[in-house]
């Protein structure tokens, strides 16, 4: 039998949980990384610039590849990843970013010839690899599972595959035969750092979402059905994102009635196009890949919806 305490008496405290093991992040750090990393990456602009120093182009690149994947990480962690561990995220950023590049970068190279559905083989082969790379990275971890650590942890893989590849991009476009094209390097690490939160890492968290979430206790992955077909469904939106060009010259073809000469998409642009075949393509291409990207991230939150942990994050 339990007495009623004495008025006055202190009361007992429920104890908190405490943190997981590892350094922790501040709340907002993200933010800080955002403007900071960005008033650096333009003043590293500037300064190249001015000075025409080449020595300082690695810094330019990796500053405007890794800033955007980076911050979009940073700020999944803090809202809704704190209790799987800066290691595991970190793990997946980096190790399992470079793992997709290299695994993609091998298999398109031996499997993939120039056809009408390079772009379908594209997106199974880039899915899979960072699926692959997940599953490597988790694999220490077999307690980890469930739709919200799929998706953070997808997303942080694909961030970090977006990164690399977003260096290579800016590398190529600077280097060029009459020199160093710093204009063309800024253009490209530009438009692929505002693209960057709508492309790898939304696909590849919707995959690793269905992927985590089907995990068996002792850590094995179950291929079930929803799987699959998650995994090809992102391959597709995968695939219309990197086809959008071609698809929008098609229909400014077909619209327009130009003909559909096949040396018109082997060059990937219209040859003199009128004013209204330039507004046309501009529509399909921007709004092709908006519809992909709303899409995505429809899917993304209904996937998360589907999971109560993710409400009780911060």
């Amino acid at each position: 039998m339990t007495h009623p305490q004495p008025p006055g008496s202190p009361q007992a405290r429920i104890p908190r949980q405490p943190p997981p093991p590892g350094p922790q992040v501040r709340a907002g750090l993200w933010k800080r990384c955002l403007w900071g990393g960005l008033t650096l990456w333009v003043l590293t602009a500037l300064v190249t610039y001015a000075t025409k120093n080449t020595t300082l182009l690695p810094t330019l690149i990796l500053l405007g590849s890794f800033l955007v994947p980076a911050v979009f990480v940073l700020w999944a962690y803090e809202r809704h990843g704190r209790d799987l561990g800066v290691h595991l995220i970190l793990g997946c950023f980096l190790v399992g970013g470079v793992l997709g590049v290299l695994g993609a970068s091998v298999m398109e190279y031996y499997l993939l010839h120039p056809s009408l559905w390079i772009f379908v083989g594209v997106g199974l082969i880039e899915e899979a690899v960072k699926l692959l790379a997940l599953m490597y990275v988790l694999r220490r971890y077999p307690h980890i599972r469930g739709l919200r650590a799929g998706l953070v942890l997808g997303a942080t893989v694909g961030f970090g595959f977006a990164a690399f590849e977003s260096a290579g991009y800016a590398f190529n476009a600077a280097v060029t035969m009459k020199g160093i094209d710093l204009r063309s390097l800024l253009e490209t690490e530009v438009l692929r750092g505002l693209l960057a939160p709508f492309g790898h890492g939304l696909w590849t968290a919707i995959a690793g979402a269905a992927l985590v979430a089907f995990r068996r206790p002792n850590g094995r992955y179950r291929f079930a059905a929803p799987v699959v077909t998650t995994y090809l469904g992102v391959s597709l939106l995968h695939a219309l994102w990197d086809s959008m060009h071609g698809i929008a010259l098609w229909l400014v073809a077909r619209i327009t009635g130009a003909g559909l000469d096949p040396a018109l998409f082997a060059q990937g642009y219209m040859p003199d196009p009128t004013a209204t075949q330039e507004h046309l393509f501009t529509l399909f291409s921007v709004g092709g890949l908006a519809a992909v990207s709303l899409f995505g991230i429809g899917w993304a939150r209904s996937l998360a919806r589907r999971d109560p942990s993710w409400k009780n994050t911060p």
